[in-house]
C-alpha cells in the first residue's frame, strides 16, 4: 500500500479527537480477535470460523453511533458490533466453540444468540428474520415514546428474501423508527450481485416504499459514523426507516471452508487496498492523532486480552448432556391458574373470544392486536368490532398482508417485554408466517433464554363450503414443532378460558378456533378474569364402551355420534395439543379398553397418528382393539357442501365405532 496516500478519502469534520481513536480502537480489536480466530483454525483447534476481515467499519460505525440501550439486529459478520458493546471476550469464545459458558448452553453456534444486557439479537440461518423483529422493537420504542431506534443488518443476498420487502413495506406504513443497512460485500455466498438483482443500487428499492435511504462506502468508517450518527438522530425525532446500503467487499469466503477460488484476483486485490483498518490507521498516523507508542499499546494490551480469553474458554469443559434441563429450557414457566368467580353469562362461542380479548386488553395495558381488517372494520368475523374505539388504533393495528413480518414484530415487542397477539385472517394463511413461528418464535426461549410471549390467532376448519384455502385443519404443522404451545377449545367457557391463559403464558402460543363453532354453540362462560391450564383435557362424558379422544369441532361430532348410536362412550376433549394430557388419555383407555381418535384434519401425519402410537407404546395391555382413527380424507378441502361432507370422517367414523365394539 502506497505510504503516502489512503485509498480512502476520510474527513474528520465534526468528530473529535478522542473519538477519532476511539474508533480506532473499535476497528483494531475485532480484526486481532479475527486474527487470532483463523490461526486457531489453521491449528485444527476450532473447526468454523465467518470472517468479516474487510468489513469492520461498517459493525463498528453502526454500533459506536447509535446509544448504548438502542437494540442492534447483527448477521455473520459483525464482530464489531459484539466488541463495540463490551461483551466479555472469554463469553464468546465459549459461545462459539460450544460451550457452557457461551451464550446458548452449546445449543447454538457463532453470533446466533442474544445478549439484551447489551442490546444485541443475533440472527439466524435464514437471514432475513431479524428485520422484522427489529421494526418490532422499533415500534415498542414509538408506543412508549422512548425516542430510540433499532438497526438491523442485512446482506445483498438477503435483499432478496420475502421478509425484507414485508419488513420494509410494514416498517414504512407505520413510520417505525428503524434503519436497516446492507452490508452489500459482493457475493452470497458464491452467488454473485448481478445474479442477486438486476436494480443498479439496492437503495432505489427504498423509493417503492416511501422510504428514505443512502448509499456509502462501508470501508469508510467516519462516513459509516457520521452517516448513522445523524440518521438515527432524526429518527430519534420523526420515527420513519431508513434504507443505508453500505458498500464493501467479502476478503475470506462465505466461511472459511469455501474459499474464495471463484473471486477474480484482481478484485480481491482491488479491494485489499481499500482495507478499512490499514487505510485509518494510515491517515490516523498522517494527521498525527496516532502515534506508533499507543499504537503498539493497543495491540500489546489487545492480543493479551484474546490470548487469555482463548485460554479461558479452553480451560471450559466440553457440555454434559443433561435430558432434564434440555427439555425444561424449551418453554418459560407459565403462571398457575386462575379459578373463575361464581357468575356466568350465556354466550355463544364467538362472543366468548370477543370477552376474552376485551379482558386480556384491560388487564394488560401495552398489549397489542395485530391482523389485516381487525380495526375499524372488526375483522372478517366482527371479533374486534368496537376495538379501536375502546383501546385505540395504536394498540388495535390493522396490517398489510405480511403475515410473516408481522409475526417478527410480535416477536420483536416480546423482546421490549410487550406482549401481542396476530390475528390470521384464516387458519390457511399462516403458511405465509411458518418461518418467524417455527424457527424464530419456537426456539428463541430454549436457544437463548429470550421469550417469545406471542398469540397467534388462527380462524380453522371446514363445515362452511370455503374451499381448499379457508378450511384447513393445519394444527398438525405445530405440534411437531418444540417451543409451541396449540390449544384448540370447542366450548364458549373453554375458549374464553385458554385465550385468556395464552395471554398469560409467556410462550408462544396457537390459539385455533373453528369458524362453524363461532356462532352455532352457546354456554354459560364465567364473567371477569379466569383461565383454563394449558395441558390439561376436558371430560366431556365418561362411558364404558368405547373412548373417544378429540378436539374443536370433533367434540360435537363425538357427542353426535355417540348419541345416534346409543354408545357408553368416554369422550375426551382434549382442547391442548401441545402439551397433551396423558393422564387423561390413560384413564379414558383404562376406562374403557377400546380407543377412537377422532380429528377434522387429514389422515396422515395427522396428530392422531401420535396419539395412537403413544397409547401402543404405553397402554397396550389395556386394550381389548387396535387403536382406530378417524379423520378426514387424504385430499384438500373440497368447496361444494355434499364433497366437503365426505371429506369429513363422521360417517366412516360411524362404521369405526361400531366395528371397534365388535372386535
Amino acid at each position: 500500500m502506497p505510504a503516502t496516500k489512503t485509498r480512502i478519502q476520510f474527513s474528520k469534520k465534526g468528530v473529535k479527537k478522542d473519538t477519532l481513536l476511539f474508533l480506532y480502537e473499535q476497528l483494531l480489536k475485532p480484526r486481532m480477535i479475527e486474527e487470532k480466530m483463523l490461526n486457531l483454525l489453521r491449528q485444527g483447534k476450532i473447526s468454523k470460523w465467518f470472517s468479516g476481515i474487510g468489513q469492520e467499519a461498517i459493525s463498528v460505525g453502526a454500533a459506536s453511533a447509535l446509544l448504548p440501550d438502542e437494540i442492534i439486529f447483527t448477521m455473520h459478520r459483525n464482530l464489531g458490533v459484539f466488541t463495540a458493546r463490551n461483551l466479555p471476550l472469554d463469553r464468546m469464545f465459549s459461545q462459539w466453540q460450544g460451550k457452557m459458558h457461551g451464550y446458548t448452553k452449546g445449543r447454538d453456534r457463532s453470533f446466533h444468540f442474544g445478549a439484551m444486557e447489551h442490546h444485541i439479537v443475533g440472527m439466524i440461518s435464514h437471514l432475513g428474520p431479524q428485520l422484522s423483529l427489529a421494526s418490532g422493537v422499533a415500534l415498542a420504542y414509538k408506543l412508549r415514546r422512548e425516542n430510540r431506534v433499532s438497526l438491523a443488518f442485512t446482506g445483498e443476498g438477503g435483499t432478496s428474501e420475502g421478509e425484507f420487502h414485508e419488513a420494509l413495506n410494514v416498517a414504512a406504513v407505520w413510520k417505525l423508527p428503524v434503519i436497516f443497512i446492507i452490508e452489500n460485500n459482493g457475493y452470497g455466498l458464491s452467488t454473485t450481485t448481478n445474479e442477486q438483482y438486476a436494480c443498479n443500487d439496492l437503495i432505489d428499492r427504498a423509493a417503492g416504499y416511501g422510504m428514505r435511504s443512502a448509499r456509502i462506502d462501508g470501508n469508510n468508517i467516519l462516513e459509516v459514523y457520521r452517516t448513522i450518527q445523524k440518521v438515527a438522530a432524526e429518527l430519534r425525532e420523526h420515527p420513519e426507516p431508513f434504507l443505508l446500503e453500505c458498500m464493501t467487499f467479502r476478503m475470506r469466503g462465505h466461511e472459511e471452508a469455501s474459499g474464495t477460488k471463484y473471486v477474480p484476483k484482481a478484485l480481491l486485490e482491488e479491494w485489499a487496498l481499500k482495507d478499512p483498518l490499514q487505510n485509518y490507521e494510515q491517515w490516523l498516523q498522517e494527521e498525527g492523532i496516532l502515534t506508533e507508542t499507543v499504537q503498539k499499546q493497543l495491540r500489546d494490551r489487545y492480543k493479551q486480552e484474546i490470548q487469555e480469553a482463548v485460554e479461558a474458554m479452553f480451560r471450559e469443559p466440553e457440555p454434559e448432556a443433561d435430558t432434564t434441563r434440555e427439555l425444561s429450557d424449551v418453554f418459560a414457566p407459565a403462571p398457575p391458574p386462575v379459578s373463575p368467580g361464581a357468575t356466568r353469562t350465556d354466550k355463544r362461542f364467538i362472543d366468548a373470544i370477543t370477552d376474552g380479548l376485551q379482558e386480556a386488553m384491560q388487564r394488560h395495558p401495552d398489549l397489542v392486536l395485530m391482523g389485516q381488517d381487525i380495526a375499524e372494520y372488526g375483522g372478517v368475523f366482527k371479533i374486534t368490532q368496537g376495538f379501536v374505539e375502546t383501546f385505540g388504533k395504536e394498540r388495535v393495528r390493522n396490517t398489510p398482508l405480511c403475515e410473516s413480518a408481522i409475526v417478527g414484530i410480535g416477536l420483536g415487542l416480546s423482546i421490549k417485554g410487550i406482549k401481542s397477539m396476530v390475528e390470521m385472517q384464516f387458519a390457511d394463511f399462516v403458511s405465509c408466517g411458518f418461518n418467524q413461528i417455527v424457527n424464530n418464535l419456537a426456539k428463541t426461549h430454549w436457544r437463548w433464554g429470550q421469550k417469545a410471549d406471542v398469540v397467534v390467532r388462527m380462524p380453522t376448519g371446514g363445515s362452511t363450503s370455503a374451499g381448499p384455502f379457508h378450511s384447513q385443519s393445519n394444527e398438525a404443522w405445530f405440534t411437531h414443532v418444540p417451543g409451541l404451545k396449540v390449544v384448540y377449545p370447542s366450548t364458549p367457557e373453554d375458549a374464553k378460558g385458554l385465550l385468556l391463559a395464552a395471554f398469560e403464558d409467556p410462550n408462544p402460543v396457537l390459539f385455533f378456533e373453528h369458524k362453524a363453532l363461532y356462532r352455532s354453540i352457546s354456554g354459560p362462560v364465567p364473567d371477569g378474569f379466569y383461565t383454563i391450564p394449558i395441558g390439561k383435557a376436558r371430560q366431556v362424558r365418561e362411558g364404558r364402551q368405547v373412548s373417544i379422544l378429540t378436539y374443536g369441532l370433533g367434540v360435537r361430532w363425538a357427542e353426535q355420534v355417540a348419541g345416534e348410536l346409543d354408545l357408553d362412550a368416554d369422550i375426551v376433549d382434549l382442547r391442548s395439543l401441545a402439551p397433551l394430557d396423558y393422564d387423561a388419555i390413560t384413564a379414558s383407555v383404562q376406562r374403557t379398553n377400546r380407543v377412537l381418535v377422532l380429528h377434522e384434519d387429514t389422515l396422515y401425519g395427522g396428530i392422531g397418528g401420535e396419539i395412537a402410537a403413544w397409547i401402543a407404546e404405553h397402554l397396550f395391555e389395556h386394550l381389548d382393539a387396535p387403536v382406530m382413527r378417524a379423520a378426514s380424507l387424504d385430499t384438500p378441502v373440497p368447496f361444494a357442501a355434499p364433497l366437503e361432507q365426505n371429506f369429513f370422517p363422521v360417517q366412516r367414523m360411524k362404521d369405526q365405532l361400531q366395528q371397534l365394539i365388535r372386535y
